[in-house]
């Protein structure tokens, strides 16, 4: 990793420059874009969970920037391998930079986004405290576990190309059987059950939420099961992308 990070870095600034290219707002659309569908949101979601829930624009954008990034970024690193194939093909560079760079960018595209959080909080004249400080450590297990995944995924895209649609879907279901904009009493006993012990975007969303939206400490539960998570998927990715990534300039 350290031997190529001058690649990693070349990498990353390509992804997000692609991104905001010929973009009339540029970096600005990342705070923009996350507030706007924070909008659209709380209009279409707050008739239906307001009642339950106190400050319901925080509450919900605390969910919304943690799935997104997890969301954007393993997408993203999806195709990690498959788009760069001519230039696998041509020279040796480590295959596991590209989907490594995918969730970095994504990580980037985070911390842009956290300027739209504050303007919230700040309109919604919500409490800041020091707990909110320690938020980097709860995006830190986000980011293993979305590299672990990420890598999981683009070995597995190398092989079967349906993984991306066949995520697609899995992603959509987990957006909605995630506690993001609405309450998780509002479920029935055993689904939260579920959702709580299962879910890992449950975990880091829920820890994400007691520093800035309640401003206490996470409950030490959440904290080992995003740990253990963060690790096993972090693991599970290397594994399998270290098994297979021998093979992959046969099939791209």
């Amino acid at each position: 990793m350290w031997k190529y990070k001058d690649l990693l870095k070349q990498l990353v600034k390509r992804d997000i420059k692609l991104k905001y290219r010929r973009s009339f707002l540029g970096y600005l659309w990342s705070v923009l874009n996350p507030l706007f569908i924070m909008l659209i949101m709380t209009v279409v979601f707050s008739n239906m969970f307001k009642r339950n829930i106190e400050n319901f624009p925080v509450y919900l954008f605390t969910g919304q920037l943690m799935f997104n990034f997890m969301n954007q970024s393993t997408h993203q690193a999806i195709n990690a391998i498959t788009s760069n194939a001519p230039l696998l093909k041509k020279t040796y560079v480590p295959k596991y930079i590209f989907p490594i760079s995918k969730i970095t960018s994504g990580l980037i595209d985070y911390f842009f986004s956290l300027g739209a959080m504050i303007i919230v909080m700040l309109i919604t004249r919500s409490k800041f405290s020091l707990y909110q400080l320690l938020f980097p450590f709860v995006v830190l297990q986000l980011y293993i576990f979305s590299l672990g995944l990420g890598l999981f995924l683009a070995q597995a895209n190398v092989f079967f190309r349906d993984i991306q649609y066949i995520y697609n879907a899995v992603t959509t279901a987990w957006l909605y059987l995630t506690p993001i904009f609405y309450p998780l009493d509002s479920l029935s006993k055993p689904l939260a059950e579920k959702i709580i012990n299962f879910n890992p975007m449950y975990f880091y969303i829920n820890q994400f939420r007691a520093l800035i939206y309640q401003n206490t400490l996470p409950l030490n539960i959440d904290l080992i099961r995003g740990w253990i998570a963060a690790i096993v998927m972090l693991f599970l990715g290397i594994w399998s992308f270290k098994k297979n990534q021998d093979k992959f300039i046969l099939y791209i």
